[in-house]
C-alpha cells in the first residue's frame, strides 16, 4: 500500500519506536503519503490488538482516505477500513480502521473515556489547530495519562512545528520526519484589477491556465456562491474540460467525481473552497488558480455569534493550496496577488481556540470533570476572558449550576451530537412535542443549502422535505437519529412554520427580533444587538423574527435565517424571562413627567402603554433627575429665593465669611441637589406645580438662622434712608449691588452708604419725583458739592413743588412736597 510513497522510507522507524513508546509526532509534507499509509502499516504490530481511529479535520477528506485504503486492500469500504461523519457512516465488526472527524471522536472518547477496544489514535493535519482537534489531543492525553496508558496517540503534521507538539506530548516523545514528494512548482503571481470581481478574475485565471499548461485545473474560492458565480462566467469552455464543484454542501457522488481522475480524453476543472486545501488527492490536477481568499468561521464576542468571515488567506495557506498542483508531477500556480504582498500575508491562521464560542468546550469539560480547562495540556490555552463568556450562556441555558457543575439538563445535551444552544433546543422542544421538527432545525443549521439558500428557515424546512438525493436524504436519516435520541415523536398537527420558529427561539433567545420599521430591514433583538434583513425576503412582512444565523457586525449584522413568530409564541416560551418594567421619565418640553408601563424580554419591549397610576416615588425621581440634567433654574423660583441667592452670593464673591454661608449658585444647590430638593417634589407631577413659598423656605433653610444673621449684616436686602423708607438693593444689577430712590430721601447725609462692613459703596441711582433717572453715584458727599447745584437748578423748573435746597448735606430729608412739609411742620 506504501510502494512509492515518500512515508515508506520512515515507516519502519515509525513502528519500532511505537513499540516501546506511547506517543509520537510525525512530520510529513503533503503528499507523502501519510494520511492512507501509516494506520494500515500499524494493524499488524503486536500492541495493535484493537481498533485504530484516524482523524480527520473533514467529512468529505475522511470519506476518502477511507475509501482510498480500501481501494488498496482490494477490499470494499467498511470492512477493514471504515468512516464515520456526521451524515454518513461506513463500517463493521471487522472494521479495523476507522477514519472519523474530530467532532465524532469528541464525542465517542466523552461516551467512552477508556476508549474500550482502541489501540491507537492518530491525528491527522494537527497544524490545522481546529479547536475540536486541539481538544480531542487534550482529552486523548488526559485519558492516557490516567485511564489507558497503553493507548497510542500520534500527532501528524504537515509543518515544522513538530517540537512544540513533540513539547505538548511530553518529554521525550520522539519526533519522526518524512521527506515529501518533490515536483518542480511554477509560481506566477498575476495580480488582480482591484476593481475586478473575483469570479471574474478567477475565471479568466483558469482560461489562462488552461491555454498554457497540460492537466487539470483546481481553482479556490472563499465560498459557494463565488463558485457558482465562477462557473456562470466559464461558459462556454472547450468540448474537452468537464467542470466540477468541490465543497461540503455537495452530495456525496459529486464530491467524488471531482476527487476521480477525469475520464480519458478530458480536462478536470474543480472550483473548490478550502475544503481542498489538505488531507486530499485530486487526480490529475497540474495547475491551482488561488484567489487569496478563504472564508473561516470567526466568532464575534460582542455579538455573541459566530459568522463566516471573507479574508486573505495566510502564508502557511497559500504554500497548502500550491502544493496541490505538484501532488503527482510538476505543477503550475497562478496566485491572483502581485508577488511583493506574499511577505504582507499572515504566517499562519490563528487557532479557532483563541477566537472561537468556547461553550461546547466548557459544557465537555465540566462533564470530563475539569473545572478549569486550563488545567488540560493545549498548545494555546483557551483564553480566559473567552470562557467566562461561554460560563454565562450554559447558566442561562441550564447547563451549568452556580458552582460551574453540569446540571441534568447539562448532561442531557451534553450527550447529543450538538453544540450547546442546538442541544438545549432539541432537549427543550422535545419535552414541547416539537422534537422532531427540532432535530430537522438542527440539520438546516449546521447543513448549508438544504431546501435552498431562502432565510426563511420555515420554507427551506418544508422544501427539504420534499427534496429528493442521497444528501437530503442522509440529512434526513441524521434528523431522525437526533430525534430519537431525545425520544421525539411527530407533533400531530403542528404547524410547520410555528414549530420551526419556537424551536429557533429556544436556541437563540436573545435573537428574538422586533421590527423596527417599515420596510422590515431593521430589527431589535432581546439581547440588545440590531440586525438587518433583505427588505425583498418575505420575513420583512413580519412583525417579530426568531433569528438563527447572522453575518457581519455586531452593529448591524445580516440576517442569514430566521422563522417569523407571533408574540403569544413568545410569551409562551419564556413567560418566567418576562418582566413587566414601568418607568417615569421627565418630559423637558412640558417640565413633567410621562409615565409608561412595558412588558419586555431582555432589551426587547413586548407591549406597553401609558401607566395611569404610577408610583409616587417614581414621580419624584423622574422630577429630582430632570432638575439634575436641566439645571436647577429650570424650577419656579419667586423673587423672594432669588434674592436670597444673588446676596448670598455676592457676600461669597466679594470674600467675606464666604465659608460660614452656603453656596447658592446653579451649580451650588446642584450638587446639593438631594439634600433639599425632594421634600418639594412630593405629590407633583410637573415642576411648575412647586409652591413657590417652599423654595424661598428651602433656602432660608439651607443658610439657617446663623447664615441668615450673617447674611442681613454683610448683604442687606434693602437700604433704609434717612427719610424713614427703605429701598431694595438690587444686587444683580450691571455695575454692582444698586439703590434706585429719590436724593430728597438721602438728605442730611454726609457719608455715602455702603454694605459689607463698610468695604462695598453703593451705587445710587437718583431719580426725579417722577421716578425718571437724574444721576447715578458711588460718592454722594462729592455729589453734593459738586453737581448737586447744577442738577436742583434743573429740577427747581420741573418740580416746584418739592425742595432743591442749596445744601442738600444740611437739609432735613422728606420724601413729601414743600406744602406738605410746611403743614407738618405747622402741626408738630
Amino acid at each position: 500500500m506504501t510502494a512509492g510513497l515518500p512515508i515508506a522510507a520512515v515507516l519502519p522507524d515509525l513502528r519500532a519506536t511505537l513499540r516501546t513508546m506511547s506517543r509520537l509526532v510525525l512530520i510529513a509534507p503533503p503528499g507523502a503519503g501519510k494520511t492512507t499509509a501509516v494506520a494500515p502499516a500499524l494493524l499488524d504490530e503486536p500492541w495493535c490488538t484493537g481498533e485504530i481511529l484516524l482523524l480527520s479535520p473533514r467529512r468529505l477528506a475522511a470519506r476518502a482516505a477511507a475509501e482510498r485504503m480500501a481501494e488498496l486492500a482490494g477490499e470494499p469500504v467498511g470492512r477493514t477500513f471504515g468512516y464515520a461523519t456526521r451524515l454518513d457512516s461506513k463500517r463493521s465488526a471487522a472494521t479495523r480502521v476507522t477514519v472519523l472527524t474530530e467532532g465524532i471522536f469528541r464525542n465517542r472518547i466523552q461516551a467512552d473515556p477508556e476508549l474500550a477496544g482502541v489501540s491507537a489514535v492518530l491525528f491527522d493535519e494537527v497544524h490545522e489547530r481546529s479547536l475540536d482537534s486541539d481538544f480531542g489531543l487534550a482529552l486523548a492525553l488526559d485519558a492516557q495519562a490516567a485511564l489507558i496508558p497503553d493507548l497510542r496517540i500520534l500527532a501528524m503534521s504537515a509543518t515544522l512545528d513538530g517540537g512544540r507538539f513533540a513539547a505538548l506530548l511530553g518529554a521525550g516523545t520522539p519526533v519522526v520526519e518524512s521527506a515529501g514528494r518533490s515536483h518542480p512548482l511554477t509560481i506566477h503571481h498575476i495580480g488582480r484589477d482591484s476593481e475586478m470581481r473575483i469570479e471574474a478574475a478567477v475565471a479568466a485565471a483558469c482560461r489562462r491556465a488552461l491555454g498554457e499548461a497540460e492537466g487539470g485545473v483546481l481553482a479556490f474560492l472563499p465560498g459557494v456562491a463565488e463558485i457558482e458565480r465562477t462557473a456562470e462566467r466559464l461558459a462556454p469552455l472547450p468540448p474537452d474540460v468537464v467542470v466540477h464543484r468541490l465543497h461540503g454542501s455537495l452530495d456525496p457522488a459529486e464530491q467524488r467525481a471531482a476527487i476521480a481522475p477525469a475520464p480519458a480524453g478530458r480536462r478536470k476543472l474543480v472550483l473548490a473552497t478550502s475544503i481542498a486545501e489538505t488531507s486530499l488527492t485530486l487526480d490529475g490536477i497540474r495547475l491551482v488558480v488561488d484567489s487569496g481568499l478563504a472564508r473561516r468561521p470567526r466568532y464575534d464576542r460582542a455579538a455573541g455569534v459566530t459568522r463566516l468571515s471573507t479574508e486573505r488567506v495566510s502564508q502557511a495557506t497559500a504554500t497548502q493550496r500550491a502544493g496541490r498542483a505538484a501532488r503527482q508531477g510538476p505543477g503550475t500556480v497562478y496566485r491572483l496577488w502581485e508577488a511583493a504582498a506574499q511577505a504582507g500575508l499572515p504566517p499562519f491562521d490563528p487557532p479557532e481556540i483563541l477566537e472561537a464560542d468556547l461553550s461546547g468546550l466548557l459544557l465537555d469539560c465540566a462533564l470530563w470533570g475539569v473545572g478549569d480547562p486550563a488545567t488540560l495540556r493545549w498548545l494555546d490555552p483557551p483564553p480566559a476572558a473567552a470562557l467566562a463568556e461561554a460560563r454565562a450562556r450554559l447558566t442561562a441555558l441550564g447547563a451549568l449550576d452556580g458552582d460551574g457543575r453540569p446540571t441534568a439538563h447539562g448532561r442531557r445535551i451534553a450527550a447529543l451530537p450538538l453544540p450547546p444552544r442546538l442541544g438545549h433546543m432539541l432537549a427543550a422542544a422535545a419535552g414541547l412535542g416539537l422534537g422532531a421538527v427540532a432535530a430537522e432545525v438542527a440539520v438546516l443549521l449546521g447543513e448549508r443549502g438544504l431546501g435552498g439558500d431562502s432565510a426563511d428557515l420555515a420554507l427551506r424546512l418544508e422544501r427539504w422535505r420534499g427534496e429528493r438525493g442521497r444528501r437530503a436524504e442522509a440529512a434526513r436519516g441524521l434528523a431522525r437519529r437526533w430525534a430519537r435520541l431525545v425520544d421525539a415523536a411527530p407533533a400531530p398537527g403542528a404547524d410547520l412554520a410555528d414549530a420551526v420558529a419556537r424551536c429557533v427561539a429556544l436556541a437563540y433567545p436573545d435573537r428574538l427580533a422586533r421590527r423596527r420599521d417599515g420596510d422590515g430591514v431593521h430589527w431589535a433583538s432581546a439581547g440588545g444587538r440590531g440586525f438587518r434583513l433583505d427588505p425583498l425576503s418575505p420575513l420583512a412582512r413580519a412583525e417579530w423574527l426568531a433569528i438563527a444565523e447572522t453575518q457581519g457586525s455586531a452593529a448591524g449584522a445580516r440576517i442569514l435565517s430566521a422563522a417569523a413568530i407571533d408574540r403569544g409564541a413568545i410569551e409562551s416560551l419564556y413567560a418566567d424571562r418576562i418582566v413587566e418594567a414601568r418607568s417615569v421619565r421627565f418630559d423637558r418640553a412640558t417640565g413633567g413627567v410621562i409615565a409608561t408601563r412595558e412588558r419586555r424580554l431582555g432589551a426587547l419591549r413586548l407591549g406597553g402603554g401609558a401607566d395611569d397610576r404610577p408610583d409616587k416615588a417614581a414621580i419624584a425621581g423622574a422630577l429630582l433627575e430632570g432638575v439634575r440634567s436641566e439645571g436647577v433654574a429650570r424650577l419656579p423660583w419667586p423673587e423672594a429665593a432669588q434674592r436670597l441667592r444673588l446676596r448670598a452670593g455676592f457676600a461669597r464673591q466679594a470674600g467675606l465669611d464666604a465659608a460660614a454661608l452656603p453656596d447658592l449658585s446653579d451649580e451650588g444647590l446642584a450638587a446639593r441637589l438631594d439634600a433639599w430638593l425632594p421634600p418639594l417634589l412630593e405629590g407633583r407631577r410637573r415642576l411648575d406645580q412647586i409652591d413657590p413659598g417652599a423654595l424661598t423656605d428651602a433656602i432660608d433653610a439651607l443658610l439657617g438662622w446663623d447664615g441668615r444673621r450673617l447674611l442681613d449684616r454683610l448683604a442687606p436686602d434693602r437700604l433704609v434712608t434717612p427719610a424713614g423708607a427703605s429701598a431694595a438693593i438690587d444686587y444683580a444689577a450691571e455695575g454692582g449691588p444698586t439703590v434706585e430712590c429719590r436724593p430728597q430721601a438721602l438728605f442730611g447725609l454726609s457719608v455715602h452708604p455702603s454694605i459689607a462692613e463698610g468695604r462695598v459703596p453703593l451705587i445710587l441711582s437718583l431719580t426725579s419725583p417722577a421716578g425718571r433717572p437724574i444721576q447715578t453715584t458711588r460718592d454722594l458727599p462729592g455729589f453734593w458739592a459738586g453737581s448737586w447745584a447744577a442738577v436742583a437748578k434743573e429740577m427747581r423748573g420741573r418740580y416746584p413743588r418739592h425742595p432743591w435746597p442749596e445744601d442738600p448735606a444740611a437739609a432735613d430729608p422728606t420724601l413729601r412736597t414743600k406744602k406738605a412739609d410746611a403743614r407738618g411742620r405747622s402741626r408738630g
